[in-house]
């Protein structure tokens, strides 16, 4: 069965007044993009398929990321010595051949596993020794792995430095860029525009349709230093805490079911759970609070 095929099994026909069909095609695709839209899926992860990985092979993976979130100073050669403790066995070389898949680096610098794309070009990292302090003069971007059952997910989130409020963030099966692009065009929709917008030399954030985005906006743009895990150390606390407290509770089946699981726990952080660096505040409550005072003075 096609792509084509499975997309008009999943969706609703649309209807004219007088009961009949009309553009059935167009309007599933349309019907299709408009549910994945609001529910913060690349359309690619509704019929996800893992590809290239046995049982065996996505059991080790997800080992390797929960050792890798409990530590993430971690390396390959660690994370291979750490592994039997808990019944699995490899090589320091298909851990990191592994770990490059997922998307995973430690903190230390170290082989960048980010994958930068050799004809895009890099930025330089705009944060060092840089006040930040308001809401908006910062953004900060990055993409983690989600275990699913039988196969794994990427999540992409858009976070504000200062508040560290998350403003957006998308699913999908694929490191495709465009992904990443949906979803920044969807917080600078909803938020307006940072200052400086600050990731990984990721090929995804090196390639045209982010940058083409930044620079169309006007945003300066900053890089971290290749396996530098720490020049973006909020969102990466971020992922820590998502994958203990939500992810790795449940055996997550589909990417319909790991949207609700992370649409909770993002809802719970951003209203929620207050930060002692935001004086006790919800990163909501810092980001709007400020906000609102930038705009009555």
């Amino acid at each position: 069965m096609s792509p084509n095929e499975r997309r008009e099994m999943i969706c609703h026909p649309a209807v004219d007044p007088s009961g009949s069909m009309r553009g059935r095609k167009e309007n599933t695709e349309l019907s299709l993009t408009r549910q994945c839209k609001l529910l913060k899926i690349s359309r690619s992860s509704i019929y996800y398929t893992p590809v290239g990985f046995d049982l065996a092979t996505l059991d080790l993976m997800h080992e390797i990321d929960r050792v890798f979130t409990k530590y993430p100073f971690f390396g390959s050669r660690q994370i291979a010595a750490y592994l039997p403790q808990s019944g699995f066995s490899a090589g320091r070389h298909r851990v990191r051949r592994l770990m490059g898949v997922m998307g995973l680096q430690a903190i230390y610098k170290g082989p960048n596993t980010s994958k930068k794309h050799p004809e895009h070009r890099s930025y330089p990292y705009l944060l060092r020794k840089l006040p930040i302090t308001r809401p908006n003069q910062v953004w900060c971007s990055d993409i983690t792995y989600i275990p699913v059952k039988n196969g794994f997910l990427y999540l992409v989130a858009i976070m504000d430095w200062a508040t560290r409020k998350v403003l957006t963030w998308r699913l999908s099966n694929t490191l495709d860029a465009s992904f990443c692009v949906e979803a920044l065009e969807e917080a600078i929709s909803k938020y307006g525009k940072p200052e400086i917008m600050n990731t990984d030399q990721g090929s995804q954030y090196t390639g045209s349709g982010w940058i083409t985005t930044l620079t169309e906006a006007k945003i300066k743009i900053s890089m971290d230093g290749r396996g530098r895990y720490l020049d973006n150390i909020f969102i990466e606390r971020l992922w820590r805490s998502l994958k203990q407290e939500a992810v790795y509770l449940h055996e997550i089946t589909d990417g319909f079911q790991a949207k609700r699981i992370i649409d909770d726990w993002i809802g719970f952080y951003n209203s929620e759970r207050p930060h002692t660096a935001l004086d006790k505040r919800t990163p909501e409550i810092a980001y709007f609070t400020h906000a609102q005072i930038r705009k009555a003075a």
